[in-house]
């Protein structure tokens, strides 16, 4: 008898639809995973419902959006692969130490606490919504040239407006405040369990022109799991943003997972 497919869970991070993981699911299919790629609480089933409904999603936090996916895992048939962009890479990395997987893939995820480093690059990034304290309860859509700047800077201008207008949404402002404020608090939602030595693997990936997630904060992530024993591992894309996920080079970053995934046995 066959063992039944391994799951996959993708989680997004901010700003970005859920459905902007296709082609990813349709890859991973293929090689014989079981994806699945559900939204955030309150995020609509289309790009389009999610732009309309932007209460839906306000203040939803850290907290709320990995009790959500831990949920859905839950209810799996097995334990997952989690594989995360952004702040859905610390939802990821978050859930592994809580070990609601069997691995995970951070991609460009968001620091956790315990990371130091704030690039300049990663203040400006998130200054739509730091500009105003009361966006910590409101949903925040970017504007077409801070999706340049925070996302599309390594792709061309028309790239990056074509994947603003393709897959962004309003995001909640709550996790990034929780996150800025994660080193002050004893009790941070993005405290990650980094010293679990019973957990699965995990693979950090960055992009090495993130302004986002600049690789001062993936590397600084890195350290924070140097007292367990679990396998962790980095890849670096030199020349990539933070649109690495969703632009025309995806699929090199998507080979990259399914190997790493294969050199772990899953």
């Amino acid at each position: 008898m066959t063992s039944a497919p391994i799951p996959i869970v993708f989680i997004h991070g901010l700003w970005l639809h859920a459905s902007s993981w296709a082609p990813w699911v349709d890859l991973f299919e293929a090689a014989g995973y079981q994806p699945v790629a559900p939204g955030w609480p309150g995020v609509a089933d289309s790009v389009e419902a999610a732009r309309a409904t932007p209460d839906d999603i306000a203040d939803k936090g850290i907290d709320d959006v990995a009790g959500h996916y831990a949920a859905i895992i839950d209810r799996l048939p097995r334990q997952p692969i989690l594989i995360g962009h952004s702040f859905g890479g610390m939802i990821a990395e978050k859930l592994l130490g809580m070990n609601y997987g069997a691995a995970a893939i951070a991609i460009d995820a968001a620091q956790i606490k315990g990371v130091l480093p704030l690039p300049l690059s990663s203040l400006r990034s998130t200054l739509p919504v730091f500009s105003n304290p009361a966006n910590k309860h409101r949903a925040v859509s970017l504007t077409a040239e801070q999706f340049r700047y925070s996302f599309g800077n390594a792709v061309s201008p028309e790239e990056s407006d074509a994947l603003y207008e393709r897959w962004t949404i309003p995001a909640p402002g709550r996790p990034l405040f929780e996150a800025a404020v994660a080193n002050f608090s004893l009790h941070s939602p993005a405290k990650v369990d980094t010293g679990n030595s019973e957990r699965g693997p995990l693979l950090l990936i960055m992009g090495g022109q993130d302004h986002t997630v600049p690789e001062a904060i993936t590397k600084s992530t890195l350290k924070q799991y140097r007292h367990s024993e679990a396998v962790t591992d980095l890849v670096e894309f030199e020349d990539r943003g933070h649109s690495l996920t969703i632009d025309s080079g995806w699929r090199t970053v998507a080979d990259t997972c399914l190997d790493w995934l294969r050199k772990q046995g899953l």
